[in-house]
């Protein structure tokens, strides 16, 4: 399959996620949306960096056994506070747990991302930190925010691209890493798969 006329291979993102999906797209790319059905359990015993990778791999390789010859993207991201590891909260009380415990402090943001080529097996997988500080929030602001509902289902309890924006009081690091997808690291992976982006906009 052509990729705008250049890449041959199929571009697939193994991912539900439609900010994965947005981040991917600013590539310029032509790809399809096959969300991965592994199912990442968090776990303590092992390094943050070293399981967001084996997360992203695995749902990389559930994904791959459904095409011959094709690059899967996927990732996975959850934060790291004090040694916790915390991922999406799936009710309103397990949210206003998790920005209670982040209130009015630092954290870390790590996406473990993997590119696998399905046709030689050869893959890339790699892990990016962001360090984020939230704002001090009153108990009713925090209510307030999880009301929304914007929280559910966001790693750490929130989105730095919606609302939360105003309760984000800086960063250190990639930026949209902490969305979903660290595409500049993503990008010079995908140079390995012999993917060249900036020449490839450049021919548009």
């Amino acid at each position: 399959m052509h990729n705008d006329g250049r890449f041959m291979k199929k571009i697939v993102l193994a991912s539900a996620s439609p900010r994965r999906k947005e981040i991917l797209a600013l590539t310029g790319l032509r790809f399809s949306v096959e969300p991965s059905d592994y199912e990442e359990i968090l776990d303590n015993v092992i390094k943050p960096h070293k399981l967001a990778k084996r997360l992203s791999l695995k749902k990389a390789r559930a994904v791959a056994g459904k095409y011959r010859d094709a690059l899967i993207i996927a990732a996975d991201t959850f934060i790291v506070f004090r040694k916790k590891l915390l991922g999406k909260p799936h009710t309103p009380k397990e949210a206003r747990k998790m920005l209670t415990m982040l209130n009015g402090k630092s954290h870390l943001v790590i996406t473990g991302y993997t590119v696998l080529d399905t046709r030689t097996g050869k893959n890339i997988t790699r892990s990016v930190e962001t360090k984020v500080w939230l704002k001090k929030m009153t108990a009713q602001e925090i209510a307030a925010y999880v009301a929304t509902k914007e929280p559910l289902d966001k790693a750490g309890a929130y989105a730095i691209q919606g609302r939360s924006a105003m309760i984000v009081q800086k960063i250190e690091g990639d930026y949209l890493n902490v969305v979903g997808l660290p595409l500049s690291d993503l990008a010079d992976s995908l140079k390995k798969f012999g993917i060249k982006l900036f020449r490839d906009l450049c021919s548009n």
